[in-house]
């Protein structure tokens, strides 16, 4: 992989990440039509690199949280806990990203391995795709929802992260699932938005450790790494920058669109071509 190939894959990673279409999808389709290898070092770049963008935009709602969360430990032995949570819409903020995090990581490790195959399906990810495309058509035909953070419960929050845990599929996306499910549950759009991309940062995070944890070599030349990195980065933060706003006053039907057209063409070309 040159330079130039790596910029790509980090806009790939970077945009299919926070825009609801699968990054997953992308980072087999992608390097299959450039005649590309990607690397373990590679891919857990990448990964750093979205994390950077999500953290970096969220910079001022993480530090509130994470102010927010010492404070609600604190009111466990003031006894003003559940108090605490209605009062302070960052202190349920926290707490639910931390709960919806649990069944992502249970996912996460007890399905890993049966669904680590699927990566090297094309007819998979074509499939999965369609899913989506299916998830997301089906957001859109909800009443608008008017929630905010103060009425959010912790099952909203469990379900929020099941939806997360099902994009272990490759096709499945993080980001339609979970904007989906906070459609579903009634979210006010922004919040749906704003909730998904806040929860990715466990997972994204679990994601590199693991990755990190599996490096053995660095088979990958410093330079392509840096410039994947960057990539990710950039993209990713103008990606979620472009989905807040997007979704405040459009339809995600275009991305529905997308994934079935992708999906379509990617089950066409793997039964019918290939």
């Amino acid at each position: 992989m040159d330079i130039i190939q790596a910029i790509i894959m980090g806009m790939v990673q970077g945009l299919t990440e926070f825009l609801p279409i699968s990054s997953s999808a992308h980072l087999v389709i992608v390097p299959e039509l450039m005649g590309v290898k990607s690397s373990l070092a590679f891919d857990t770049i990448l990964h750093v690199g979205t994390l950077v963008a999500v953290v970096g935009y969220f910079w001022s709602d993480i530090l509130a949280m994470i102010k927010a969360f010492v404070s609600s430990l604190l009111d466990l032995f003031r006894g003003n806990f559940k108090e605490g949570l209605k009062d302070d819409e960052f202190k349920r903020l926290a707490w639910l990203i931390i709960i919806g995090s649990i069944p992502t990581g249970l996912m996460g490790i007890f399905l890993k391995d049966q669904f680590e195959s699927l990566f090297s399906s094309t007819v998979a990810v074509g499939f999965f795709l369609i899913i989506t495309g299916l998830i997301l058509w089906g957001s859109e035909r909800m009443p608008k929802g008017e929630k905010e953070v103060k009425e959010l419960s912790f099952k909203d929050g469990i379900l929020a992260g099941v939806a997360q845990g099902c994009a272990i599929a490759p096709g499945i996306s993080r980001s339609g699932a979970t904007i989906a499910t906070g459609l579903f549950l009634g979210f006010d759009r922004k919040l749906a938005a704003r909730f998904s991309f806040l929860l990715s940062i466990p997972a994204i995070l679990g994601a590199a450790l693991i990755q990190v944890k599996d490096i053995t070599s660095m088979d990958t030349g410093l330079a392509v790494l840096i410039a994947g990195f960057i990539s990710a980065t950039i993209f990713g933060y103008l990606a979620i920058k472009f989905l807040i706003g997007y979704i405040q006053k459009h339809s995600l039907m275009v991305f529905a669109y997308y994934c079935w057209i992708v999906g379509a063409l990617t089950l066409g070309i793997s039964l019918f071509w290939i």
